[in-house]
């Protein structure tokens, strides 16, 4: 496949010469921990422990497993994977194949899945035989007549396969000799070689387009300021088939770090792991952190390693920073950042918490950061603007897509992530204080609601449906289900749930249920979210005075 993206002369020429980027792989930087530390530990997950000559030896066999399978230059796999280590071996495996790889959430379903392998073409397709009771493979096997370019299933659990178009990783691994050198594709640093989707305001979501260079950069920069070595030890929790996680872990193994993988998050499991491995560094969402901070007996813990922990992916209460920093070890730092840009703005070490808690901090030294108007122009110090971004960490584009292309950025090459902030201090650090775009953050992990409403819509009880985001003083944002019923129906909250349940990911689902006589529209026929969210406000008020 060709990927057409937006990067120039000037960019590679100006981002070389600053430093940022150069002409370094995941393969090329992943092959030097080994020959620097060939016996160190490497990566924990619930099932085992591999150092780092394991683990290339795990990806190059990997490589050749799926070479075998007819993968090759320019094809696209689609990986949906737990935080195993499985998931290593085949991401960093498809750079030697010339392949691209494009990650996905295990809580994904059959209407995001099939919309994603049929937009990127993917030849194959990767998952587990079954994770928190699922069947992936049974989902795609369903979807495969629908998915013409879908060559092939890779289980990487299952020995014993029997289904048609499947093939089982962990038979291949046993099978096969590491792919030779010779056989090797050695791909330039510049090339497009993950990517990976996004809502986005059309309602489907967009496909984001990274090189190893506006990886590796995102990764570098986040290591010179927090001053990470290869003595850290990472904890990640984070989904690495979502952006966050995935780049903790390639910023950690290609550090020569040690990873341990949480399949399962809680509060509990997480805090065991810090005490066991001794865990250095964490990112998180706010979500995680409160499940920390209410473990009962959570003083019985020994978390003194801790040396870093970020938040971000969505605001985090200010009391819950306090009570983090009062009860727990490390550095907070606030952290704003997304699947486009890398990471965009934070916290440092040197600042008063009480000062910069509750902002994003100022932006990352190497960035671009401004607060613009909806012309592109640059707004007075202390007003509102959109958070635009640029810099070596930033996409290079949405992938076919040329609508997307010309609303995202300015004339001038500055990104506009859709986010509405505020120059908080002298200092420059930022505060958030809103959204331009429609997307509902549940706990970090965002979704544009119109994929859920497209499949309401095809509920006998629904006349009109609509989902907004309510606020919540733990997750940021709950779900919230606006219906008009048909004919005047009774409904209940449960009977949408499990209407859309196995069809969209669990946070995906409503978690409340308000009845509407109707929706208020604009006179162009769209919803206007922002005054049901008002409506919603309203009824809480008048319960609570009811209640009171």
């Amino acid at each position: 496949m060709i990927f057409e993206n937006r990067l120039t002369p000037d960019m590679i020429a100006r981002y070389t010469k600053g430093g940022y980027w150069g002409k370094d792989t995941f393969y090329d930087l992943l092959s030097a921990r080994v020959a620097a530390h060939p016996d160190r530990e490497a990566i924990v997950d619930s099932k085992r422990r591999i150092g780092y000559r394991e683990l290339k030896d795990g990806v190059d066999r990997t490589a050749a497993f799926l070479k075998a399978q007819g993968i090759g230059r320019g094809d696209v796999v689609t990986i949906q994977l737990p935080n195993w280590i499985e998931f290593c071996f085949v991401f960093f495996a498809l750079e030697i194949l010339g392949a691209v790889a494009n990650k996905i959430s295990p809580d994904f379903r059959s209407s995001e899945v099939n919309y994603i392998l049929r937009f990127s073409k993917s030849r194959a397709y990767v998952c587990s035989k079954g994770f928190k009771g699922f069947d992936y493979p049974g989902m795609v096997h369903e979807l495969m007549p629908e998915l013409p370019d879908l060559k092939f299933i890779c289980v990487v659990d299952d020995e014993a396969i029997t289904a048609a178009n499947t093939v089982s990783l962990v038979a291949g691994l046993k099978a096969s000799a590491p792919l030779p050198a010779s056989d090797r594709v050695h791909m330039d640093a510049n090339e497009i070689y993950r990517m990976a989707f996004t809502s986005g305001t059309t309602g489907n979501p967009k496909c984001v387009l990274h090189s190893f260079n506006t990886t590796v950069a995102a990764c570098r920069l986040l290591d010179r300021d927090m001053k990470t070595t290869e003595a850290e030890v990472f904890l990640i929790y984070l989904p690495i088939g979502l952006n966050w996680g995935f780049l903790i872990l390639v910023q950690a193994l290609l550090l020569g770090a040690r990873v341990v993988l949480l399949d399962r998050f809680s509060g509990r499991a997480a805090l065991e792991l810090i005490e066991r491995e001794k865990v250095t560094f964490i990112a998180s969402a706010p979500a995680s952190i409160i499940a920390m901070l209410n473990e009962p007996n959570l003083e019985k813990y020994d978390v003194s390693s801790l040396r870093v922990v970020l938040t971000g992916g969505a605001s985090c209460p200010v009391e819950t920073l306090r009570d983090f920093q009062r009860r727990m070890s490390g550095h907070l730092i606030e952290l704003y950042g997304m699947l486009e840009t890398g990471y965009h703005t934070y916290t440092r070490f040197s600042d008063d918490p009480e000062k910069v808690n509750g902002t994003i901090g100022h932006c990352v030294e190497g960035m671009g950061l401004r607060l613009i108007d909806l012309a592109g122009n640059d707004v007075p110090r202390g007003q509102e603007g959109e958070i635009a971004c640029e810099g070596p960490g930033l996409h290079l584009g949405y992938y076919n897509n040329p609508r997307a292309n010309a609303e995202a950025f300015t004339a001038d090459g500055w990104f506009r992530t859709g986010d509405l902030g505020i120059v908080a201090d002298d200092a420059g650090n930022v505060r958030i204080v809103g959204r331009l775009k429609e997307i509902i953050n549940r706990g970090g992990k965002k979704f544009f609601p119109r994929e859920v409403e497209e499949i309401l819509y095809t509920h006998p009880k629904v006349l009109h449906a609509a989902m907004v985001g309510v606020s919540d003083p733990r997750l940021g944002e709950r779900n919230c289900l606006c219906v008009v019923p048909k004919g005047g129906a009774k409904i209940e909250l449960e009977e949408f749930s499990e209407f859309l349940r196995g069809r969209v990911a669990t946070y995906k689902l409503p978690e409340r249920l308000e009845i509407f006589d109707e929706l208020p529209f604009t006179p162009s026929g769209k919803i206007q979210r922002f005054v049901l969210q008002r409506k919603i406000e309203v009824r809480d008020k008048a319960q609570a005075g009811g209640s009171g």
